[in-house]
């Protein structure tokens, strides 16, 4: 056996400083975001048109380091639906709350109705960051996996809004948003 104490202290002393360097490297190299290991599905041309650029980038950072795993097309199909993508004229998307008290451009609950507060478990603290997409992005991946994504996208999606349509609608823009075998 390669790593036996039989082989001597020096060999076997020095396979596992090898090891413990090529473990830390590897952690390293993955928080960095220099290797990826659970490659992310390349937007299709819908997204390039559809995605205002910031969200894009936005969906995929959180989907990588928030929730590893989760596809960003399913952080991108809840801001479609929820608000699309932040543009969407409604109440509560900008500024205030809906009628069932969601607010931003991922609609969380802050505390003000039926939505209750996932903002105070999964936002930034402050209120007002649930206005920013640069905040309420990164919070919806820490509330779908939290919810069980990645492994469980539906039940994740149906804790985020109770709704069997809502899931659905919310994957089939991402099935619309992620490119067909991986190209453009």
């Amino acid at each position: 056996m390669l790593l036996s104490p039989r082989l001597g202290g020096r060999l076997w002393r020095r396979s596992i400083l090898l090891l413990l360097g090529v473990a830390l490297a590897w952690i390293y190299a993955t928080e960095l975001g220099l290797l990826d290991p659970i490659p992310q599905a390349q937007p299709s041309r819908t997204a390039q048109a559809d995605i205002p650029g910031r969200y894009l980038g936005l969906y995929q950072h959180a989907a990588r380091h928030h929730c590893p795993g989760l596809p960003w097309p399913i952080l991108a199909g809840v801001g479609k639906v929820e608000s699309d993508h932040g543009r969407a004229r409604l109440p509560g998307v900008r500024s205030g709350w809906n009628r069932a008290g969601a607010a931003g451009p991922m609609q969380f609950g802050i505390g003000k109705g039926r939505a209750g507060n996932a903002w105070a478990r999964f936002g930034s603290g402050r209120r007002g960051d649930v206005y920013k997409p640069q905040a309420a992005i990164p919070a919806a991946a820490r509330y779908l996996c939290a919810a069980g994504a990645p492994r469980h996208i539906d039940r994740a999606l149906y804790a985020y809004n109770p709704s069997w349509p809502y899931v659905a609608r919310v994957k089939r823009w991402a099935a619309r948003y992620t490119a067909v075998g991986g190209g453009r």
